[in-house]
């Protein structure tokens, strides 16, 4: 039975790990491949599992640890043609990297199929990703955007799993410490979801069928995971769903969240 590991998630990385313990594939390598390792082994898993990687997007949250972790295990890598160039031009892979552009159509790895979508984010071109199992379910990985674009939320929509972006609480990021220009910036149509966009989101996505909800990719500094959490929950209230009942709330861990079976 597959399962979703969300091994890191936050600012400091990220790096997802959706399968068995006999094959699944890798969203993102955010932290260093020694990391990553270890965090597949604490959950019963081997990097051998590991079928493929796919990148959402160059910022090095996503990719720290994927040169090394590719190039050592050799472990086949996907992206965007844009993020590819990108990764080329500022040296974060190299020919040791076995990677190749992810066809519009899909691909099929470790056991699934896999699409993309495009995300608005300050980045040379962001996607996001939706997972299907030979079963039909689908996982949706939808982090590192300004906004919920219409191609965006056509792809998510009907997903049953929705691994969603819940960056930041606006008032923290406003009266907190970060530079004016970094403010703006994360605040932007190509930054990151607040709370509150996050939840306005996933109320929709459970609306057309989606029965779990991860919230991901939270700021160390200007969120924190009750915060998000509240944000979700009350909007959903408003939209009278109950928990447990119409849908299942995660909050994915900085590191070690619990894996969550399909």
């Amino acid at each position: 039975m597959p399962r979703l590991y969300p091994l890191f998630s936050g600012s400091s990385g990220n790096c997802y790990y959706i399968g068995s313990e006999s094959e699944g594939i890798l969203i993102d390598a955010g932290r260093s491949a020694k990391q990553i390792t270890g965090a597949l082994r604490d959950n019963g898993l081997d990097i051998s599992a590991v079928r493929a990687i796919f990148v959402t997007h160059e910022h090095g949250d996503h990719v720290s640890g994927l040169r090394v972790l590719s190039g050592r295990h050799n472990v086949k890598v996907f992206a965007s043609q844009g993020t590819i160039d990108s990764m080329y031009k500022t040296g974060q892979i190299d020919s040791s990297v076995s990677i190749s552009p992810i066809d519009t159509a899909g691909t099929e790895e470790g056991g699934f199929r896999i699409s993309c979508f495009h995300t608005s984010h300050d980045c040379a071109e962001g996607i996001g990703y939706v997972v299907e199992t030979s079963d039909g379910r689908k996982t949706a990985f939808a982090t590192d955007t300004g906004i919920v674009t219409g191609e965006m939320m056509s792809a998510v929509k009907g997903c049953d799993t929705v691994v969603l972006e819940s960056n930041h609480d606006v008032g923290m990021l406003t009266n907190g410490g970060y530079p004016y220009p970094l403010k703006l910036r994360i605040l932007s149509e190509l930054g990151h979801l607040s709370n509150e966009t996050c939840a306005k989101a996933g109320a929709e996505f459970i609306k057309s069928g989606s029965t779990r909800i991860v919230l991901a990719h939270l700021s160390q500094r200007n969120n924190i995971p009750i915060l998000a959490e509240q944000a979700s929950v009350c909007t959903f209230t408003e939209n009278k769903m109950k928990r447990d009942i119409d849908y299942k709330l995660y909050v994915a861990d900085v590191k070690g969240s619990r894996p969550i079976i399909y």
